[in-house]
């Protein structure tokens, strides 16, 4: 197919390898002194990497490539997140030496994988709400720590997923329950994700896997509409877990199409 793909002018490139922790895909590497594109099948063609290359030598071209496949970036990516995370802090403490121990309401996380490479996708931790504010208040601001939410999107690795309570959410079930932020967001973690509209289905299960194992979730909430197509979610927890070497515990919390929750309870993974 014909698509658009990074392509990098070799006579530019001084091998310096800023853009590599840069690819969120992985798929830059420096072979030979220079930055080489390793696969067509790990570039989204968005160009996040353009902005690091200081000699300007990685540009965007439409070609004949392969379609950009986000299975392999996740099976590339297992095994190697934690290099990456190390190179990709390495790199912000040079570059940022300042911004050690800085705390704001808002900080872009320094992981490197896990996200398409535009903008909106870019890893950022919020100041929670404070469990000590009115639950009044509550009612009024958004219990969102962080973002981005989508679950191809998630990087799974992301410090704000270290040691939480991840409440895995169905898209409509924020819409449809209007206690969702202060009563069901709060204090938690979040993903979200369609089990019937979603492609690449494959992809939220080893994030899953990585959330439980690597990331040590100490607890997972799976919330889902009553239409029987949302039951795919949590057939995808239970398909994760069963892979993990950890086991946690998982509560099922059920809304009505009509905003009412109509179960919760303590699901038991066989």
């Amino acid at each position: 197919m014909k698509r658009e793909i990074i392509t990098i002018d070799e006579d530019l490139c001084n091998g310096c390898g800023l853009c590599v922790p840069n690819c969120h895909e992985g798929a830059l590497q420096i072979i030979d002194g220079k930055a080489r594109l390793v696969s067509d099948l790990m570039c989204d063609g968005l160009g996040a990497c353009i902005g690091h290359c200081p000699e300007g030598a990685i540009t965007i071209e439409e070609r004949e490539a392969e379609p950009y496949d986000e299975i392999e970036v996740m099976q590339q990516m297992n095994g190697k997140g934690t290099h990456a995370k190390e190179e990709q802090h390495k790199h912000n403490n040079h570059n940022n030496p300042e911004q050690n121990g800085h705390h704001g309401h808002s900080h872009a996380a320094e992981e490197s994988a896990g996200g398409c490479g535009c903008a909106g996708s870019k890893t950022q931790t919020f100041t929670p709400i404070p469990a000590s504010e009115p639950v009044s208040n509550r009612h009024l601001a958004s219990a969102l720590t962080h973002w981005p939410v989508q679950m191809h999107l998630i990087n799974p690795r992301a410090g704000h997923f270290q040691g939480s309570h991840l409440l895995l959410a169905a898209d409509c079930t924020a819409f449809s329950l209007g206690s969702f932020h202060p009563n069901f967001l709060h204090g938690k973690a979040l993903a979200i994700a369609c089990p019937k509209l979603d492609s690449n289905r494959e992809v939220y299960i080893e994030k899953l896997k990585i959330l439980i194992d690597e990331s040590q979730i100490d607890m997972l909430t799976v919330m889902i509409m009553e239409v029987p197509c949302c039951s795919g979610l949590l057939q995808m927890a239970e398909l994760a877990l069963s892979q993990c070497s950890r086991q946690i515990p998982v509560k099922l919390i059920i809304i009505s199409v009509d905003g009412q929750i109509k179960q919760e309870k303590w699901h038991k993974v066989a």
